[in-house]
């Protein structure tokens, strides 16, 4: 299956796009790649900080967000906080291509939504955290005629 660009799918622009591309999307769950490069943002000559896996994390929660927004402008979410972050490693080495997985865990009827995110390299689980998130009525949530979010 063929997913759209991912640029059109996050409300990132330029370099700030840190993703490369989807590789699979459903109702629940987004799995993109990256592949660290000398001119990926954050290199630092020998590998990105595992910590930019945060972003990475959060940018498949935003790419799933604009994936279920089936070709609307990809709209502005933010990042609440991160549970239990742990990587394996202290950065992603130059070469490394990363499987950055997002799967909805939980989601309220105010915007408010949980995600259990896993960063893969061969196969292996190399980090992992749980994102919250906050969307406004739109992408996770159409507005009704009482402006109350429903899914």
């Amino acid at each position: 299956m063929s997913y759209p660009d991912i640029r059109t799918l996050v409300p990132h622009s330029g370099a700030m796009v840190l993703l490369d591309r989807v590789l699979q999307a459903d109702a629940d769950a987004l799995c993109a790649e990256v592949t660290i490069r000398a001119d990926s943002l954050f290199f630092d000559g020998a590998g990105v900080g595992a910590w930019i896996g945060i972003e990475y994390m959060a940018q498949a929660v935003a790419a799933h967000g604009g994936y279920l927004a089936r070709g609307a402008a990809p709209k502005i979410g933010f990042l609440l906080g991160t549970r239990r972050f742990e990587s394996r490693r202290p950065r992603f080495a130059l070469g490394s291509v990363l499987r950055v997985h997002a799967r909805r865990v939980a989601q309220g009827d105010n915007g408010m939504a949980m995600f259990a995110c896993d960063i893969e390299e061969g196969g292996a689980s190399v980090a992992t955290a749980t994102i919250s998130v906050f969307q406004p009525a739109g992408v996770f949530f159409e507005e009704n005629e009482h402006g109350n979010g429903q899914e």
